[in-house]
């Protein structure tokens, strides 16, 4: 089909992975860690709809220093500008200068002309993922030896189950409460807890088989070991209506199996759906003033801001 013209430029702009400039205001761009930027367009999207007469650009890094010649940067003959295998460091201002002739029809008069455009520029990296699991099983009794023996046993078959994925279970915890059900009466229930965690030991090494950057592969073992856990319980209640005689002591309750995601970034990192709405649940790196020492997901503000560089993990 024929493509509007409007449209046909939204096409274009996906296609060829450009940014323009705004006059107006800055422009932000997240670039994901080790990975090359989009191309900044030194011109906003009605500009270079039309003829440019002279075009000269230059180009600023956040150092305050001319871009040109430098190892990882892109830049064309017409003043486009890629950043590549982008790092913490390179995050900042980018801005452009563009100077370019207007020439009168009728004098044939010479003027320059000069524009600038901004570009914000953030490095970023997926949230590493963790899974919180709750599960519930009934008990004879909450005094009874073997509710902590059938944790033990249950947690070591779960960390069988994916310890291929170097995935592992971490803070786990039991209580055991007496629950009254309706029309029931009273039953006791253990009600489980843990983490299903990525990082068992040994996954730094799978890491390094990854080219670039491991938070991708990591999400998705630890997806993964989620998954097989989910069917693990799945499979109890199937187990409970047709393979025994007699139901066991401690069981499964159905459907009591819930999970939810719990998101980390690393140190450096952090996430900030105000400032960085445009890219609400990346690990963004840490604005200059801002450091991030641990795997949670904020940046702390430094108390004397001495930090003056992006991705800082202490002040």
């Amino acid at each position: 089909r024929a493509v509007p013209k409007e449209e046909q430029h939204s096409v274009d702009l996906i296609e060829k992975n450009y940014v323009y400039g705004d006059i107006k205001h800055e422009v932000g761009v997240y670039v994901k860690v080790f990975t090359n930027s989009p191309f900044l367009v030194c011109m906003d999207l009605a500009r270079s709809q039309e003829e440019v007469i002279d075009p000269k650009y230059l180009w600023i890094g956040p150092d305050g220093k001319n871009l040109e010649g430098r190892t990882y940067v892109n830049l064309t003959e017409t003043g486009k500008l890629m950043v590549m295998g982008f790092k913490e460091f390179m995050s900042g201002a980018y801005t452009c200068t563009l100077s370019h002739k207007i020439i009168e029809t009728t004098t044939q008069e010479e003027r320059e002309m000069f524009e600038a455009y901004k570009f914000m520029v953030y490095a970023y990296r997926e949230a590493d993922h963790t899974y919180q699991v709750f599960v519930r099983f009934t008990t004879k009794e909450c005094e009874l030896e073997a509710n902590s023996q059938f944790f033990e046993e249950l947690k070591r078959i779960l960390n069988i189950i994916i310890s291929d994925l170097t995935c592992h279970i971490i803070e786990s915890s039991y209580k055991c409460h007496s629950v009254r059900i309706p029309k029931q009466g009273l039953s006791h229930e253990l009600f489980v807890s843990f983490q299903v965690n990525p990082f068992a030991p040994g996954w730094e090494e799978v890491c390094h088989q990854v080219p670039y950057d491991c938070e991708d592969a990591t999400n998705m073992r630890v997806q993964e070991a989620r998954d097989r856990i989910g069917e693990f319980f799945s499979k109890q209640t199937y187990a409970l209506k047709h393979e025994f005689q007699t139901v066991p002591t401690i069981h499964y309750v159905d459907n009591s199996f819930s999970v939810t995601r719990i998101d980390s970034c690393r140190p450096g990192f952090g996430k900030n759906d105000i400032t960085h709405k445009n890219c609400a649940s990346c690990c963004v790196v840490c604005d200059p003033g801002t450091y991030s020492p641990n795997n949670k997901v904020t940046c702390q503000i430094c108390t004397r801001p001495r930090v003056k560089k992006y991705g800082a993990r202490s002040c």
